[in-house]
């Protein structure tokens, strides 16, 4: 897959050990669509440099929000064994540091007893952290489709970065990213289940097409319920919708025969009174009749009438 931007993965924000041995401080040149020019690396020997823990902290933005407690206790396990084979990158930030990709490393870390892991510091602006965290958890697949679309709609509004300029930075296409923004429409419980993997993101995509938030849970239950594939979630959609559009179509019927009724009784009511009648109406088959009159003999005129029960 064709990758724009930062799409083409952190490793290429990181010098080379050769190319670092020769100078102290490195100009590693990173496109970012004109938001960044240059990235400087500050580091003495080429190999990341060794931070304490508790200068760390994680970025607030960080696009993923949900970490599995049971996968950061075996990644912690793994650390134990074998430490931290893959550096975090950081962002210096006062007197400590960011993460702008390894949030996952560093949670273990701590878990496993670590006083210090390994970094790589770079100097990137608030919206290339953003950019970087983003593309780092996609490349690793560590965000849920929920938090992959609210990281989209950050790019979006906050930095007004449009469908395709957010589909060249991450490397997917225009359309991946307008499917994935439209499941932040889904009902908040069909969202919690993409979170939780009760659901599939195909599943999001089908029921993201239902305006109606009511009936996209009740086939989003029977998905979990009958474990339903995507194609099936597909029928199971076109028949609720046709089932939907064919009730509405009835009750229109019904309401226009109703309205036709109630026209030809006001037309009848004019030519009784030679007055303007309105007639008013609710569903539940309530409503009030208005009749107009312009003066006191009119006004009599009317009542002798409706108690004659005859027409002037």
């Amino acid at each position: 897959m064709k990758r724009g931007g930062l799409g083409k993965g952190l490793d290429k924000l990181i010098p080379d050990k050769k190319i670092a041995e020769s100078e102290n401080e490195k100009k590693v040149e990173v496109k970012v669509e004109k938001q960044i020019e240059k990235v400087i690396v500050k580091e003495n020997t080429g190999e990341p440099l060794s931070v304490k823990l508790a200068l760390i902290e994680p970025n607030k933005d960080q696009p993923r929000s949900y970490f599995d407690e049971d996968a950061l206790n075996s990644l912690a396990d793994s650390i134990r064994e074998n430490g931290i084979i893959e550096p975090l990158v950081l962002k210096k930030n006062g007197s400590r540091y960011i993460i702008i990709a390894g949030e996952r490393r560093w949670r273990a870390a701590r878990i496993a007893g670590l006083k210090e892991v390994p970094c790589v510091i770079l100097d990137l602006t608030e919206q290339a952290t953003f950019e970087a965290a983003l593309i780092e958890n996609i490349q690793r697949r560590d965000l849920n489709p929920i938090e992959e679309a609210n990281a989209y709609k950050k790019l979006k509004e906050d930095y007004n970065l449009s469908h395709d300029e957010i589909a060249t930075k991450v490397g997917k296409s225009r359309s991946a990213i307008t499917n994935s923004l439209r499941l932040l429409g889904l009902k908040k419980e069909i969202q919690e289940m993409l979170i939780q993997e009760i659901i599939t993101e195909g599943h999001g995509k089908v029921l993201a097409g239902i305006e109606d938030l009511d009936l996209q849970l009740e086939i989003a239950n029977e998905i979990r319920d009958n474990s339903l594939s995507v194609r099936e979630t597909e029928k199971l959609v076109n028949k609720r919708l046709n089932e939907k559009d064919s009730k509405k179509d009835k009750k229109e019927e019904i309401n226009q025969d109703l309205e036709n009724v109630y026209k030809e009784a006001e037309n009848e009511l004019k030519s009784i009174f030679s007055n303007k009648v309105v007639i008013k109406h609710n569903n539940k088959n309530k409503g009030k009749i208005t009749i107009e009159y312009y003066n006191a003999d009119d006004f009599e005129r009317i009542m002798k009438i409706i108690k004659s029960g005859e027409r002037k």
